[in-house]
């Protein structure tokens, strides 16, 4: 952890020899969203190999640039990919990013990913607002020395997503008339997806939907003390007596068609963060 502050300050000096900007608002676009970078106002886009320390995007459809900007009018700085444990980084540097956006100076994250359903009342193309997680990845990105000048060594996590902000978003979701679920994200490690045995029980402890990322990037979010809403676009269904197979290609394809959806409710919602 102490070395990890050294390696933000180097981010930080790298980023700001191309960019003054100072964001009030950090954004992580997930598998298939990346689109919705498009929305923003882009001053400066630094390919995530031109950051000393930060990890790069290797999963489909995670383009690895950082885009510092605004949307709606908004100071953000968005990252286009995210890292993921499965593609064999430690869970510091899949959490970097979410570091790195916190010592730019961000208030606020908002987190975005591609999920499968479990809740039998969702759909593929729906939006879901992330109330609560499940950490099913063996690991936490908070293991190891504690640097009390990140974050305290024992954060609480009894409401890692804003109340808030969650609050504000589906409010906003009913004046846009944008259809909002809301629910609980559980997360594993991948990358394969998961047997019908396996759907079946993450149903039963309480999950609705399932994803691969997000839950580390929260967790170190609530260490830093950075409020965060978080939406998962559901991309297929996992129900385990109706199951069918399906290929990283379709849960991207399916990102992107409903990704519109997300981008309208997020250019809403960011001027009353």
């Amino acid at each position: 952890m102490h070395n990890l502050r050294h390696q933000l300050e180097e981010s930080i000096a790298a980023i700001r020899t191309r960019s003054a900007h100072a964001p009030s608002v950090g954004i992580v676009l997930g598998t298939g969203l990346d689109r919705l970078a498009q929305r923003c106002s882009v001053e400066t886009s630094i390919p995530y190999a031109d950051i000393p320390h930060m990890p790069r995007s290797t999963a489909p459809s995670h383009r690895g640039h950082l885009l510092l900007g605004s949307w709606s009018g908004v100071p953000v700085a968005i990252m286009q990919g995210r890292v993921h444990y499965y593609e064999g980084y430690t869970m510091q540097e899949v959490t970097y990013g979410v570091r790195l956006l916190k010592a730019l100076g961000v208030r606020v994250l908002v987190l975005t990913n591609a999920a499968g359903a479990l809740n039998p009342l969702f759909r593929r193309g729906d939006i879901m607002l992330i109330a609560d997680h499940i950490n099913l990845m063996g690991t936490s990105p908070l293991i190891g020395p504690n640097d009390d000048l990140l974050g305290e060594r024992f954060p609480d996590m009894s409401d890692p997503y804003s109340a808030e902000l969650r609050d504000r978003a589906r409010q906003v979701a009913l004046e846009q008339r944008i259809p909002l679920r809301e629910g609980v994200l559980v997360a594993v490690h991948g990358p394969n997806l998961e047997t019908r045995a396996e759907y079946r029980f993450l149903r039963t402890i309480g999950a609705d939907a399932v994803g691969m990322s997000t839950v580390p990037e929260v967790i170190a979010a609530v260490h830093a003390k950075l409020p965060v809403v978080a939406f998962s676009m559901l991309t297929d269904e996992c129900f385990p007596d109706a199951l069918h197979p399906v290929s990283a290609a379709e849960i991207i394809a399916a990102a992107e068609e409903a990704s519109p959806k997300l981008e309208q409710l997020i250019s809403a919602l960011l001027p009353v963060l």
